[in-house]
């Protein structure tokens, strides 16, 4: 990550309350294409959330510990503070010697931009400005929050502005709390109504949705220069899964978690004629994956 850091624009994409076996589930059956193409090997990599909530997850993630694969480890990180005893600091590692990374790609060189999704971003008191508030720059509307049923297509927008304002020399890290998923996701689902409430079918046509549009996000990000991403959800979520339903609760519907990262070359577009950094027969990726 020190070959990436200082070079590319760096993109953090957290598909809140994304649970790993309907990602899995959607990419498999091609329901996905947009998100699909641009995964390794066409498929996400299952890993452990480090929170079972927004708040705690999103916490953890700014300080480093992205989620863990899931194997034994330890597992060298992509960014980690400067700590000492650390045994997932490797040397491929971004190192910073601040308390999170957000302020430690800012004393880099970054303008960090975050486009909020879900309530802990929505800066409307001292707890949902915690997480913003590691920014220069941050964004939150109702049109942007979880009861807004174009909620993602108005993030898009709100990121393409933030972008388009920015002088192309600046390196950006662009971070999108992606609120589409989270409950409530019912009219997501064609047919359904307020009456039969949030179900893992809705859950997976919410996922549908943010594919339409997700690649409008890829082409913006990279539109400048060569962008790494990553891609993840924070935690899952229980929709009667033995008996559990929600979030915050030690369930593997919520620790298990869809990851992936990879490069978006600077085509400006996020389509066929791009090329997939995922499949393509470069391999920009090589650094990377010696850090993990």
């Amino acid at each position: 990550m020190n070959e990436v850091v200082g070079t590319d624009d760096l993109l953090l994409v957290t598909l809140d309350t994304l649970r790993y076996d309907v990602a899995v589930e959607l990419a498999a059956e091609g329901r996905i294409p947009h998100l699909a193409r641009h995964l390794p090997g066409g498929g996400w990599e299952e890993r452990h959330a480090p929170g079972s909530f927004t708040y705690a997850s999103h916490q953890a993630i700014f300080a480093g510990f992205l989620p863990t694969p899931a194997a034994q480890g330890p597992h060298p990180r992509l960014f980690a503070a400067r700590f000492a005893g650390s045994e997932s600091t490797a040397d491929g590692t971004f190192v910073h010697d601040t308390p999170d990374l957000v302020t430690g790609l800012a004393k880099a060189g970054y303008h960090t931009v975050c486009v909020g999704g879900v309530g802990f971003f929505n800066k409307q008191g001292p707890l949902g400005s915690v997480l913003p508030g590691l920014f220069h720059e941050s964004h939150w509307s109702p049109d942007l929050g979880v009861t807004s049923p174009h909620s993602f297509e108005h993030q898009v927008a709100c990121a393409e502005e933030a972008v388009r304002r920015l002088p192309r020399e600046q390196r950006l890290f662009l971070f999108v709390n992606v609120s589409a998923l989270h409950q409530p996701n019912w009219f997501h689902l064609p047919g359904a109504t307020r009456e039969s409430g949030d179900t893992r079918a809705s859950h997976a046509a919410a996922l549908e949705y943010v594919d339409r549009h997700i690649g409008r996000l890829f082409a913006a990000a990279s539109s400048r220069r060569r962008c790494f991403a990553v891609v993840c959800s924070d935690h899952g979520t229980a929709y009667g899964d033995d008996g559990w339903t929600g979030h915050r609760l030690g369930h593997p519907s919520v620790w298990t978690v869809p990851y992936a990262h990879f490069f978006l070359d600077p085509t400006g577009t996020d389509g066929p004629t791009g090329t997939d950094t995922a499949t393509g027969t470069a391999d920009p990726a090589a650094p990377v994956e010696a850090a993990r």
